[in-house]
């Protein structure tokens, strides 16, 4: 049982690129010691996070962190939740959705009655319409440079999440007095069940009496009332929408408590207090009854970036639950620690090496010779064998290990082509050319210095003249987005559920298409994903896809990320998940052990 959801804004391209440390031992025993202690109702769990809290809205640019997604996660709430195995579960006691039609594709959405805010002013429609508002980018009319500034237009909700799903709808229309909305897409959307469904975190009746609107009511006409953006035809600024969203943008960031209005929860948990960069405190939301009722009183985050201090901490019994990176420093630090649990396994995050199609690597030749030099088995076992001795190398670009049809679409998609080093082979596609490539990196990390070190080696041995671009980790991605780059290293983490990431990542001029590969067939084939809704097509198409953009040279996968928690003596119910927010993903059935 558990009590949230993942936020689909979590998910989305280059803010989940995950960094890994350094590694060096055997892992820990992860069953942890046995206790003869007793769970108890009640009581307080400290849990130790990297970051200090700083923002209540998860889905605005500024407030998508990794520890606000878990204090959100935790207070807040929404129609559905994926689960550990990520399957996506409706949490039918907040409220149902329902496919109305197929064609065009409509969903209503009905929130139940006596689902309420902690100031206890309901949950309403207004508040599913101000999310679509701000989701959709249905308002904003602006065009962006190449370095994603407005050079004209209005750009008013800066949502950190993809807006592709929801850009795709009408102005929604509410109803039943108020509880439901019904959403109605112009063309149809596989993962529409996601799309707006999974949280309700932004309250509007605060945004209404903040932005100088009387109530709801006004807060919706004004949407309702305003026209659809067009960035070939850019209107003047709204300037009541824009103090909406203005607000809706930065108005419940803080790094101490706000006034209590901005920080209302509709989920299990609520915010009692916050000490600026020190610590925060949950309690039980005591009128909480449309999901898993929280065992615990209290939960309490301290702040601390350092592994070892925050080990220490669980040794000498002052946390209870800690994330520090999985590295083999860490992991043999916690099998050094008296009564601790370790909890680790597959996350949802990768690494990669991807070719730039704009450049040296428009020959086809030469992709082919540099992946056949790609170590990725020695890069394994040099990063990520030492934390998990049965991690194999990644083999999709398009799958994850922990998904089903995974090992099918490995076997299948020309993976296998390059399971081992080829440096004959990679000369003889050169044809005795030593051409130049430019290898970008985040030089700060330690493990994608050691990553890049062992790809440039093997590429000279092929005669590539390599040249060294890493930059710093706040300039990396700068460059990457730029197209600075022949060949990219980096990390990037799969949605939990759903395609509608594929298409953005590999359709010609997507989003999140970062290295200029174009495939007419991929892009047929990413346009039907984006529109089908059943499980067994969309995986079809996938591994269609996955077999392309190898074959194609699209680049490599290497391996999957290693994700770790651990838990001390007076804990328990404290499990593991690959999703975004990891042992929080059931923090309402955690138990206080006296």
């Amino acid at each position: 049982m558990r009590a949230g959801r993942i936020s689909k804004a979590c998910a989305v391209a280059l803010a989940a690129v995950l960094a890994l440390g350094a590694c060096t031992a055997t892992p820990p025993n992860p069953d942890g010691p046995t206790s003869s202690a007793t769970p108890a109702v009640g009581g307080n769990v400290t849990v130790l996070e990297t970051n200090p809290f700083s923002s209540f809205n998860t889905s605005s640019v500024t407030g998508q962190t990794d520890i606000n997604t878990k204090i959100d996660y935790a207070t807040h709430s929404g129609f559905n939740y994926v689960e550990s195995n990520l399957k996506i579960v409706k949490n039918e006691q907040f409220g149902k959705y329902q496919k109305v039609s197929d064609n065009p594709l409509t969903i209503k959405y009905t929130i139940n009655s006596g689902v309420q805010w902690s100031d206890g002013a309901p949950v309403t429609a207004a508040d599913l319409m101000l999310q679509w508002a701000a989701a959709s980018g249905y308002f904003n009319d602006a065009t962006l440079d190449a370095n994603f500034k407005v050079s004209k237009g209005n750009s008013y909700f800066h949502f950190a999440g993809e807006t592709t799903g929801l850009s795709q709808t009408e102005m929604p229309v509410i109803g039943d007095e108020g509880t439901s909305l019904t959403l109605k897409y112009t063309t149809p959307y596989s993962d529409w069940e996601t799309a707006l469904g999974s949280s309700v975190n932004v309250p509007a009746h605060i945004v209404s009496v903040r932005t100088g609107l009387k109530d709801t009511d006004a807060l919706t006409a004004l949407l309702q009332k305003a026209p659809k953006g067009d960035p070939s035809a850019p209107l003047p600024v709204n300037p009541d929408l824009k103090k909406v969203s203005d607000f809706w943008n930065t108005g419940f960031d803080t790094k101490s408590m706000p006034d209590p209005s901005l920080a209302l929860s509709n989920g299990p948990f609520l915010v009692k207090s916050i000490t600026a960069d020190k610590e925060l405190v949950l309690t039980r939301n005591a009128d909480y009854t449309w999901g898993t009722i929280p065992m615990l009183d209290t939960v309490t985050v301290h702040y601390d970036a350092n592994p070892e201090s925050q080990i220490a901490a669980l040794a000498a019994k002052t946390a209870d639950v800690i994330s520090p990176p999985a590295t083999v420093d860490t992991l043999k630090a916690l099998a050094a620690a008296k009564d601790v649990k370790v909890l680790q396994g597959q996350s949802l995050g990768f690494d990669q090496a991807v070719l730039n199609f704009d450049g040296v690597f428009t020959n086809p030749d030469y992709r082919r010779a540099f992946l056949s030099t790609l170590p990725r088995q020695e890069i394994l076992d040099a990063l990520v064998k030492p934390l998990e001795p049965k991690a194999a190398v990644l083999d999709s670009l398009v799958f994850r290990e922990v998904q089903t049809p995974y090992k099918e679409s490995a076997r299948s998609n020309g993976s296998t082509d390059y399971a081992a080093v080829d440096i004959d082979k990679a000369k003889e596609l050169l044809g005795g050319a030593k051409p130049s490539i430019r290898i970008l990196y985040n030089k700060d990390d330690p493990a994608r210095t050691q990553e890049f070190t062992l790809v440039a080696a093997s590429a000279t041995l092929a005669g590539f003249d390599v040249i060294d671009v890493g930059q710093s980790v706040d300039l990396w991605q700068l460059a990457l987005k730029a197209g600075s780059f022949d060949v990219a290293l980096f990390g990037w983490t799969a949605n939990p559920t759903g395609s509608v990431q594929v298409p953005q990542i590999f359709k010609t001029g997507a989003v999140s298409n970062l290295n200029h590969f174009s495939n007419t067939v991929v892009d047929q084939l990413a346009e039907q994903l984006a529109v089908s809704s059943d499980d067994a097509k969309q995986n079809a198409l996938k591994m269609q896809i996955d077999q392309l953009v190898i074959q194609a040279g699209y680049g490599l996968p290497l391996f999957t990320h290693v994700a770790l928690s651990a838990t001390g003596p007076h804990v328990s119910g404290v499990k593991f998940s690959p999703v975004n927010v990891g042992a929080w993903w059931n923090v309402a059935d955690w138990k206080h052990v006296k």
